[in-house]
């Protein structure tokens, strides 16, 4: 029997970002980055509330160019703050604005991808959970992770908000087992890989 994760529904919307997007291994730096800053905004809130939210936010923080965000002050936070379409946190603003900053740094450096899935030597972690109810909220390597961006100056990014991270640009495998997405996100596990 075939069944989709548990959490994937009742809305079409999640359903459609379940079965095509979430465990799909990302490898581009920005797209990475703009799901972390994503998966920051909806800490104490639900998924959908993002979801339903995401053009919203890709409108209102310049299709997620963090070196444009990077360049933002004030001005720019105020202008947020008044935007009934995104999630209006003052701290998640401008943790998006020093996120952005920060990625430039990294993303200089080595790469934001190369960073990211170095931590899982350049594959996606395969798990072969029976129920969502084995599925983790957070890990060792998510904790690790979490400390790493914090030391590179990144807000937000709690080894919860990791491992969601983690999950939805598929560093790591969380399909259930009898879901039918598990084995197609697997065979993607080598960059380049199709979708």
């Amino acid at each position: 029997m075939c069944d989709r994760c548990a959490w994937a529904g009742p809305d079409e919307i999640y359903v459609d970002y379940h079965d095509t997007e979430w465990g799909v291994p990302e490898w581009d730096s920005r797209a990475l980055w703009e799901k972390l800053i994503l998966d920051g905004f909806q800490a104490g809130l639900s998924w959908i509330t993002i979801l339903k939210k995401r053009d919203n936010f890709r409108t209102a923080f310049a299709g997620f160019d963090p070196d444009i965000i990077a360049t933002w002050g004030e001005d720019d936070v105020h202008r947020l703050l008044a935007n009934a379409g995104i999630i209006r946190h003052r701290g998640k603003i401008e943790a998006t604005i020093g996120n952005a900053r920060a990625w430039r740094q990294v993303e200089d450096e080595m790469g934001f991808d190369q960073f990211l899935w170095s931590f899982v030597g350049g594959a996606p972690l395969q798990n072969r959970w029976q129920s969502q109810a084995e599925v983790p909220t957070h890990t060792p390597l998510s904790t690790e992770i979490s400390k790493e961006l914090k030391r590179r100056g990144f807000k937000f990014c709690g080894p919860t908000i990791v491992y969601a991270f983690m999950e939805a640009c598929g560093l790591v495998n969380d399909h259930v087992v009898t879901c039918p997405c598990h084995d197609r996100v697997a065979a993607m596990a080598q960059r380049g890989a199709g979708a």
